[in-house]
């Protein structure tokens, strides 16, 4: 722990050296090659690719090449390849014009500047200066204006909008509390989305070695700098931050639909010490009615922390262990590290010597560094060879039954003074090395992406889950993200809002935080309130480590433990809309809890709104997050807003006070929402019964779609056609409600027999009011609600509720 000696004038320095930088200096060339326009400055090269409409990539090359051969590699994290559409050039006196359909690109003559523009000639930002010193470290600057707002960055602590921060892309094991000066956490995401007055853009660095982001040096600039590697960014089009996102997440990638079960509620520990200890907590759950999808094994059910291992002390039968838990609806997730024991009696560290798939220092030995097991190898995932092996290794795993792992210590953490790799380490990268200080970020990533694709080639088409702490851009790819060694502290609930809206803006929807803390001691009332918001976020898992009070949601009393008990029950009531949700993300890129930003671009108040956010577009959670309230301030954009749990309206575009009692999570729905919801089963591995509850909130004046999708859950079947997709559609008017059930796509045969619509704020005095009600169906009336029951359309339904 540092004391005050930390800032003694003794240990502070002026490292501002002076540096000789260069610069591009004047245009002396320009010309098209192949899918390239090149820039020819005095001092360097610019190579530009049109990778789609609204995305032009920009790559630096500071030393002239004589043999003019551009190396525009780029990093896995990428999937679309360039355009060979080749936009016309037009010259004028100073500059010349490069325009594509989103995008007009003004690129100076006297100094090569870039200007993007929009269609409208409008300027969007210049990247006023590209410089870089003799060790090419380069900085990048981009002009904005006095009402900027920045967001994105992947996972970052402090508030939602990044104005006034400065931060370091290098993944790092950070077990010291997470606070705001925290410049690097354990996902490394270098997408900024820059938010105008009027419009928004993207840039995206794709450089996965160590790199900064400054928006606080300057207040009329940001600035981008990078310290090993190229100097290789994407702008990215809006005008809207939804469509930046969309193009950002269609350039590196969206997220695989998941297993339905990976949506539940998770159960952990660091550790649950043995067979009998898990079977015992599972039978828990099921005997108190609390639901659970997941009990994950942290690093003690391993033989002394050797990977792919089970301790036979501690877990005797993995395999009927493994299956008394699906009869109860529970999947294992067990944790894996990269670090492999450095023991000639085992078998997989012996096979990454004789396979060449570890990590090599300079001099061509295996890099060894110590973690859980004591000295440990790394294996070498940017070689396709490793990924592969490694991917084979999860056999041991999924033919006990095993459908999901959790991926730890991959930045990768190592017990060191450097806390990683040492930089000079050697990566194959099938066969043109590369250092570990220019690729650091990535190996996380491939970590993941070896897991994945041998999860998938091992399952038998069924679905996995993957679950990772360290990341880079594309993660979303391959893994859902946990938001790391987080304490206890009600602090650190209030901070995960803004991490976790953060990460989805950055591409990554599915992440989570450690529900009640990691470390120190939670409360029950913490614990309460953290299982509130948990419930609605996209990850929701209970973790804590082995020296704190335990916090399963029974362990702080019958009060507590009913709360828990209910909000959990809540996340399984709304799995239909959650489900739905995902499957939005693997579509746009959408994310599935949102800050109000994002549906809400113009207002004001939405810019740095850190302590509420949205399930989608139309439920508002307003988390309690300070010990002993019982009421908060609430901001309702504009628009008719319902609390959840009353139905009582209010007006919105203001403030308003919340009551909250401890047993309360303030919830509000929009007005014109279509909100599907089931009863709640103790395992998404159960049947329910069968009824789809479809609440429908009228103002008189709503006009707005819903997509509902349904399919097996577990499988890739719905890649072959077999889902349901129905469009849901609410048309007001002074005249008429009009709700309309479009079967856009009927492939699956489907788990809802019965559909019950409870029309809120809608009474009718007679049934011939009614129109298009399907045969077999019922109407029931009942203080200002009209409930409409009827069995799973096999076709489309148009209802049309006359008003008199």
């Amino acid at each position: 722990m540092l004391n005050s000696g930390a800032i003694s004038p003794v240990n502070i320095e002026n490292h501002q050296i002076s540096k000789e930088l260069f610069g591009m200096g004047g245009l002396t060339g320009i010309s098209q090659e192949e899918n390239l326009l090149i820039v020819q400055g005095e001092h360097g090269i610019l190579a530009l690719n049109k990778m789609s409409e609204g995305i032009i990539r920009i790559k630096l090359f500071p030393e002239l090449l004589t043999s003019r051969v551009l190396d525009m590699t780029g990093t896995i994290a990428v999937v679309k390849e360039a355009e060979h559409h080749f936009p016309e050039i037009q010259e004028t006196k100073e500059a010349y014009l490069w325009e594509t359909k989103h995008v007009i690109l003004e690129i100076s003559k006297s100094d090569c500047s870039l200007r993007f523009m929009d269609k409208a000639g409008n300027k969007v930002v210049n990247n006023s200066l590209l410089l870089w010193d003799e060790k090419m470290a380069v900085s990048g600057t981009f002009n904005v204006s006095p009402d900027t707002h920045y967001y994105g960055l992947g996972e970052k602590t402090g508030f939602l909008d990044k104005r006034g921060e400065r931060y370091e892309m290098w993944n790092s094991d950070v077990f010291s509390p997470h606070v705001p000066e925290i410049e690097a956490l354990y996902q490394s995401i270098p997408f900024l989305i820059v938010h105008e007055p009027q419009m928004a853009y993207g840039i995206y660095l794709d450089n996965p070695g160590r790199t900064f982001f400054d928006m606080r040096s300057q207040k009329d600039i940001y600035s981008i700098h990078t310290e090993t590697g190229s100097f290789d960014y994407y702008f990215i089009a809006g005008p809207q931050i939804k469509d930046v996102l969309k193009r950002y997440t269609s350039l590196t990638g969206r997220m695989q639909l998941p297993p339905q079960w990976a949506l539940g509620y998770h159960q952990s520990r660091y550790s649950y010490l043995s067979q009998d200890e898990v079977l015992q907590l599972a039978h828990t759950f099921r005997e108190k009615d609390i639901p659970c999808d997941v009990i994950h094994l942290d690093i003690h059910h391993m033989n002394e922390y050797r990977v792919f291992t089970f301790d036979p002390v501690r877990f005797p039968d993995p395999a009927a262990m493994i299956q008394e838990l699906r009869e109860l609806g529970i999947r294992i997730v067990p944790i894996v590290d990269p670090g492999v024991k450095v023991d000639s009696n085992y078998e997989i560290y012996n096979e990454g010597i004789e396979g060449g798939y570890l990590c090599l220092k300079p001099d061509g030995e295996p890099f060894e560094g110590p973690v859980w097991p004591g000295p440990s190898v790394f294996p070498d995932f940017t070689d396709d060879k490793t990924g592969e092996w490694w991917g084979g290794l999860h056999r041991f795993y999924t033919e006990a039954g095993i459908e999901g792992i959790w991926n730890d210590m991959n930045e990768p953490a190592v017990f060191s003074p450097t806390m990683t790799m040492d930089e000079d380490t050697i990566h194959n990268n099938n066969g043109s090395p590369v250092s570990h200080g220019t690729v650091h970020n990535l190996y996380g990533l491939l970590m993941c992406k070896a897991t994945a694709e041998g999860l998938k080639r091992n399952l038998d088409g069924r679905r996995s889950f993957v679950l990772t702490r360290a990341g880079y851009a594309g993660i979303q790819r391959y893994a859902a993200v946990w938001t790391g060694d987080n304490r206890s502290y009600w602090e650190h609930l209030a901070m995960s809002i803004p991490m976790v809206l953060n990460l989805g803006l950055s591409g990554v929807a599915f992440a989570g935080p450690d529900v009640g803390g990691f470390a120190y001691h939670a409360s029950g009332e913490l614990l309460a309130r953290w299982i509130q918001m948990g419930a609605l976020f996209p990850f929701f898992r209970n973790h804590s480590e082995q020296s704190s009070l335990r916090q399963e949601p029974w362990s702080f009393g019958p009060e507590i433990e009913e709360i828990c008990r209910d909000y959990i029950k809540l996340r399984y009531r709304m799995m239909p809309l959650i489900y739905s949700l995902f499957r939005e993300a693997a579509e746009t890129g959408m994310p599935i809890i949102r800050p109000l930003i994002l549906e809400y671009p113009s207002d004001p108040e939405a810019y740095n709104l850190c302590d509420q956010f949205l399930l989608g577009s139309d439920l508002l959670a307003a988390p309690i997050y300070r010990p002993g309230s019982t009421f908060r301030a609430v901001y309702l954009p504009e628009g008719t807003w319902y609390d959840y749990w009353t139905g009582e309206g209010v007006e919105g575009g203001r403030s308003i006070v919340a009551l909250a009692p401890v047993n309360i999570l303030p919830l509000y729905v929009k007005g014109g929402a279509i909100l599907p919801q089931v009863e709640p089963v103790s395992s998404t591995l159960m049947e329910g019964n069968g009824n789809l509850q479809l609440d429908i909130y009228c103002t008189g004046s709503a006009d707005n779609i819903f997509e509902l999708y349904d399919d097996d859950g577990e499988s890739y079947a719905y890649e072959k056609g077999k889902y349901n997709l129905f469009k849901l559609h609410l048309l007001e008017s002074s005249e008429a409600a009009e709700f309309s059930i479009d079967s856009a796509h009927l492939g699956y045969t489907g788990k809802w027999t019965q559909w019950t619509l409870h029309f809120k704020n809608l009474q009718i005095t007679e049934r011939s009011q009614i129109k298009g009600l399907p045969d077999g169906g019922t109407v029931e009336t009942d203080a200002g609600v009209l409930t409409l029951t009827f069995p799973q359309p096999k076709d489309n339904v148009r209802l049309r509720v006359e008003i008199k």
